[in-house]
């Protein structure tokens, strides 16, 4: 979906891309992680051509993204970034259909799409799109936000620390819901942020830069579990096995052995299980037609955690 070979982009004698060489797949969640001014965001602004490279070759849906005209490839990549950018003077609903009336979509499928996409985002149409951004909470300008980005059903969706403006808990349940709509929408995703949990509970893969570099790409699990150098331990230091907890459903790690007493919602993670076991002072809980157990927790990805 994404090929990415030998990308270097040079401000004067800084170097904020270094020989860069990375693939996206399609339909993948992919996590950019890395400290401020590694080079993660300057990579989002090369795939979209909002940069232009130094030197090297970046393919978009097997099409070297030098062949084709800067807009025609942001009509078909969405993008959204930590301050959303909603045009203010503008309402919700047309700021939605930005995209799409570009694309010279006809009246009525554009006011069916902006309906859907606010549905889809978890905002009520009839309440949300006569709405100016300022009317706006900033978790439902987020919101508006990826509406936006998802409206003319791009493949690709480029976003640069989209929820790092939200407060903590808005942030976490903008996080779910998008997991979930990436999910559903099978969307190739690729995600700057410097938050591990964030990092750690969306990615199907993260890659993690230093100086313009990838130092380690894997997946969360093996990332955190088999750190490459200490660069990289160091970003979890020993606390992003909890995260990922909770990208894990405990009724997936269910036995057939029915308890009795009050159970886990369905939707329950393994760390929610784990802090109610360890509070209750139980090693086996009930969650659909059967229970976890204590040692079930303690395997991931069919690891073990020591501990």
């Amino acid at each position: 979906m994404i090929k990415i070979k030998d990308a270097v982009k040079k401000y004067g004698d800084f170097i904020a891309v270094n020989n860069l060489s990375l693939t996206v797949n399609k339909g993948e969640f992919l996590v950019i992680l890395g400290p401020s001014g590694c080079g993660k965001s300057t990579l989002l602004r090369l795939i979209n051509k909002m940069t232009k490279r130094t030197s090297g070759q970046i393919e978009v849906e097997g099409e070297n993204i030098d062949n084709l005209k800067d807009e025609d490839l942001r009509k078909t990549i969405g993008y959204v970034i930590q301050s959303i950018g909603l045009f203010p003077h503008m309402n919700v609903k047309r700021n939605i259909a930005t995209v799409p009336q570009l694309l010279k979509w006809d009246d009525k499928k554009i006011d069916k799409r902006v309906d859907e996409m606010l549905i889809l985002v978890g905002l009520d149409p009839k309440k949300y799109k006569f709405k100016k951004p300022s009317q706006l909470s900033g978790g439902e300008a987020q919101r508006v936000g990826v509406a936006r980005a998802l409206a003319s059903d791009p493949d690709i969706l480029l976003m640069d620390e989209p929820f790092g403006a939200v407060d903590p808990i808005s942030r976490l349940r903008l996080q779910k819901e998008f997991r979930q709509i990436q999910r559903a929408l099978k969307k190739t995703v690729v995600f700057v942020t410097h938050d591990t949990d964030e990092a750690l509970l969306l990615a199907d893969r993260i890659c993690i830069m230093n100086q313009g570099q990838v130092v380690q790409i894997d997946t969360p699990e093996h990332i955190v579990l088999n750190p490459k150098d200490d660069f990289v331990k160091s970003f979890f230091k020993g606390e992003g096995i909890l995260t990922i907890l909770s990208r894990k459903d405990a009724i997936d790690y269910k036995e057939d052995i029915r308890i009795e007493g009050e159970g886990l919602k369905d939707d329950a993670t393994l760390r929610e299980a784990l802090t109610k076991m360890l509070t209750s002072g139980v090693d086996r809980l009930k969650v659909g037609d059967g229970s976890i157990s204590w040692e079930g927790i303690l395997k991931i990805g069919g690891s073990e955690i020591d501990g």
